[in-house]
């Protein structure tokens, strides 16, 4: 493992609320996470931490084996695109790349021109009066031509059309496999990105329930559908997440991978498998906890 960032004992509190809740991982070099998880989970506090626009309670952050805050050169390694990013009243798009500019020393700006091109920006027309998806291709355009050592994507594909949001991708993925760096993805579309990352983070309530390769994530559930009462005999003693039932037909979600064995006893009892989309796992993953925690919580006031 070669980290670029390593994480420890993360908490910020705002008050009585956690928003991150001692949580400790690592990013390894040249590669593409997803920071997944609900509208206030803690991502973006997560993110604001590590480029230091925001300042944890407790804990310890290293980037590139340093303390991020005040440190201009590990910053100047760094990139993070926000959603609703603030620019000056009468800055044009054109403003806003030059000056990105001058902060990222590997800023490539034949990269910048391509990408204002795909986004049909318009260089002249003042940034407040963009529509929303042409104010999340700016920031796009500058955490791409970037081309940082470590780049931080907050939900950047919002008010993208599908289109724009295919380029997005295509010109990342372009661009990483020529200029290998680590990026992190915050998104809500997670289908949509699951090709793209190559490790996953969730959180959920401020702490990291999931922390693997995507590979194995997508190898971690199955759905198994049948008769109920087959499904019901086969996923007995097993960790089941999500239950449907129509009529005598039950899709039931369960965790853990599946042996030949396993798949030898599917066949014999007529039941299908059906692979679990990446969105899905999170999904049931991120269901179990909140009713794990809010069992927990009843038995505690017991």
């Amino acid at each position: 493992m070669n980290p670029v960032i390593e994480v420890t004992g993360l908490t910020k509190r705002y008050g009585d609320t956690v928003a991150v809740d001692d949580v400790s991982f690592a990013l390894e070099k040249n590669t593409i996470y997803g920071l997944l998880g609900r509208n206030g989970a803690g991502k973006t506090t997560i993110m604001s931490i590590l480029t230091a626009q925001n300042f944890a309670t407790s804990g310890k952050v290293r980037v590139f084996g340093e303390d991020p805050y005040e440190n201009a050169e590990v910053l100047s390694r760094m990139c993070f695109v926000r959603e609703g990013q603030k620019y000056p009243d009468d800055a044009l798009p054109s403003h806003a790349f030059r000056t990105a500019r001058l902060f990222f020393p590997n800023w490539d700006q034949d990269f910048a021109d391509r990408l204002i091109a795909d986004f049909q920006l318009p260089l002249k027309t003042r940034i407040k009066k963009l529509s929303r998806g042409q104010l999340s291709a700016v920031g796009v355009v500058i955490g791409l031509a970037a081309r940082a050592e470590i780049t931080f994507f907050d939900e950047p594909y919002l008010g993208l059309d599908a289109v724009a949001r295919q380029i997005f991708y295509d010109r990342l993925l372009e661009d990483y496999v020529e200029h290998p760096r680590t990026v992190v993805l915050s998104s809500h579309l997670i289908d949509e990105v699951a090709n793209l990352i190559e490790k996953v983070l969730v959180v959920d309530h401020g702490r990291i329930i999931m922390d693997e390769d995507t590979d194995a994530v997508r190898d971690r559930a199955a759905n198994i559908v049948g008769d109920s009462a087959a499904v019901d005999a086969f996923v007995a003693g097993r960790s089941v997440v999500h239950r449907e039932t129509l009529g005598r037909v039950a899709s039931v979600t369960v965790m853990g991978s599946l042996s030949a064995a396993d798949r030898a006893e599917l066949s014999a009892r007529g039941l299908d498998v059906t692979p679990v989309s990446l969105q899905q796992l999170i999904v049931r993953a991120t269901q179990n906890a909140a009713d794990d925690a809010a069992a927990n919580a009843e038995g505690a006031l017991r």
